[in-house]
């Protein structure tokens, strides 16, 4: 089998097959995912609630600076009062993902209700980028229903393993330490880009170089999935 430019045969060949086999099965049946089992020194960062007019692009720069790829989870409303922004996450290469239409909890709303967040978000997003895979619900209200009704509609449910509360309007300085004092490779690291005033395009510089530093190679969510690994 091939996979990107290396081609991989024999017995090789059918552990790396039966991996992706598997990874595609925990990844279809589970109901969230909150990080990735890995021994890979990986991480996806992670943005949510934009775009916003200034902060996004704030954001955009340092990660251009930096040469990172990320995953924007954008709230539906945003991305139609903003859709030069998201089409300018396409274009820089970072992944757009679904955070639903507006910023309420799906687990208090009826499957009729849930269905029309994700519809009505998916509608405003794919005017300028790809239809999403990921779907994230806001803040982290979710149930089996809302599991469900996203499922049937192609997307996984992301949510995350390290949560400095940038939203909160903190210290650079805390973000920054907490983002590193709990990262672990295959970490989902929350951040936000969908407010002003925020600390996080000062914050996420450091941290990007700071995960450098330390070996970490800093991917989208998608990627990171195909680092699953399963273990005895």
């Amino acid at each position: 089998m091939r996979i990107g430019g290396l081609v991989f045969t024999g017995l090789v060949g059918i552990i790396f097959s039966a991996a992706l086999i598997i990874q595609g099965s925990v990844i279809n049946n589970n109901k969230e995912i909150k990080k990735v089992p890995t021994t890979h020194k990986v991480v996806a960062l992670t943005l949510d609630d934009g775009p916003h007019y200034n902060i996004t692009p704030q954001i955009l720069a340092v990660l251009r600076e930096k040469k990172v790829k990320v995953t924007f989870f954008v709230l539906g409303k945003h991305a139609a009062a903003h859709p030069e922004i998201v089409a300018q996450e396409v274009a820089d290469g970072h992944e757009v993902a679904s955070h639903a239409y507006s910023h309420i909890f799906l687990s208090k709303l009826s499957k009729e209700e849930i269905g029309e967040e994700l519809d009505n978000a998916e509608r405003a997003i794919t005017v300028v980028a790809p239809k999403p895979t990921l779907f994230r619900p806001p803040g982290g209200a979710y149930n089996d229903k809302v599991v469900a009704e996203a499922q049937t509609r192609g997307y996984t449910t992301i949510l995350w393993s390290v949560d400095p509360g940038d939203w909160r309007g903190p210290s650079v300085s805390h973000i920054v330490d907490n983002v590193m004092n709990h990262v672990k490779p295959g970490s989902i690291v929350l951040l936000h880009d969908g407010q002003d005033p925020l600390p996080t395009p000062k914050a996420i510089g450091i941290i990007i170089d700071k995960l450098h530093e330390q070996g970490y190679s800093i991917i989208t969510v998608s990627e990171l999935l195909q680092y699953y690994e399963v273990h005895n």
